[in-house]
């Protein structure tokens, strides 16, 4: 019996001190998934602060749409990968996969934005040389006007102002929303970038949400854009100091939200300076 005793507390032990170990192991497998999130949050916060600094470099209408895209496309995935647990390998994997895309596409770019900011030197100093051969001849004086007309347009373009991060919120009055019928208020934000070629002052922004039927949500009169009078849901002044300002705006619902598609876009100065869709059940 004492010997059968001794087996029994001998495997309990040993089956105590392996269990401690198993507990151990997946406690350290625990923290590196931990640490491998927060690797990854890191670098998509990174990728979206460079898309930040490129869009202040240049002066490219499109190609500033398109970082703009790809930066909200790369918020979208930051959004992902905050909500989702580190024990979730599966999604981890797939947001790790969209990383790589995401680093490779903004490589590109890079290379791109730096191809053309060469580009723009290299026409600055040609341009500098054309003016000096020329300052002397009278015949030639129609051509820089234009040239001077050109690039005042350019830091026109530049001077513009860009929407980002815009999010729309349904609200019963205090939180949000779970469901349509109970919405009263429709909350929209969105960030100003940062633009040191814009002109401080005060800004009028305009918001215009269009519904899953195409129709306004009216409420704040009207404004111009492209020769058109439009209707505009929200509209606030805001101080703008060329650096980056967040911007909020309420609306009271005055009919049933509808389920389906809703666009929100932003303007100022005359431009549409962001736009995104939500859906909402």
């Amino acid at each position: 019996m004492a010997v059968v005793i001794l087996a029994l507390i001998g495997g309990a032990a040993w089956l105590f001190m392996n269990l401690q170990e198993q507990k151990q192991m997946n406690q350290d497998m625990q923290e590196l998934a931990e640490l491998d999130k927060q690797e990854m949050e890191n670098e998509y916060e990174r990728f979206t602060l460079q898309y930040s600094e490129m869009m202040t470099k240049i002066n490219n209408d499109s190609i500033i749409e398109q970082l703009t895209q790809e930066q909200m496309k790369t918020q979208k995935l930051l959004q992902e990968l905050k909500q989702v647990k580190a024990n979730d390998a599966r999604e981890i994997t797939r947001l790790k996969k969209e990383l790589a895309t995401v680093r490779a596409v903004l490589r590109s770019y890079i290379l791109q934005v730096d191809s053309l900011n060469r580009l723009n030197e290299s026409l600055k100093q040609e341009n500098t040389r054309v003016r000096e051969e020329l300052s002397n001849r009278e015949t030639q004086i129609a051509g820089l006007n234009s040239e001077k007309a050109s690039l005042s347009e350019k830091v026109a373009i530049a001077a513009q102002l860009d929407a980002t991060n815009i999010q729309m919120r349904l609200t019963d009055g205090k939180r949000t929303a779970k469901k349509l019928k109970k919405c009263k208020t429709v909350e929209v934000t969105f960030t100003v970038a940062r633009n040191v070629t814009a002109s401080n002052g005060n800004r009028t922004f305009y918001v215009q949400i269009k519904n899953p039927g195409g129709n306004t949500l009216s409420g704040a009169g009207s404004f111009s854009y492209s020769g058109k009078t439009l209707e505009a849901t929200m509209k606030k002044m805001v101080e703008y100091t060329g650096e980056e300002t967040l911007v909020t705006m309420f609306w009271n619902v005055s009919q049933m939200m509808e389920a389906g598609q809703y666009r929100v876009s932003v303007f100022c100065d005359g431009q549409m300076i962001g736009s995104r869709t939500f859906n909402f059940e």
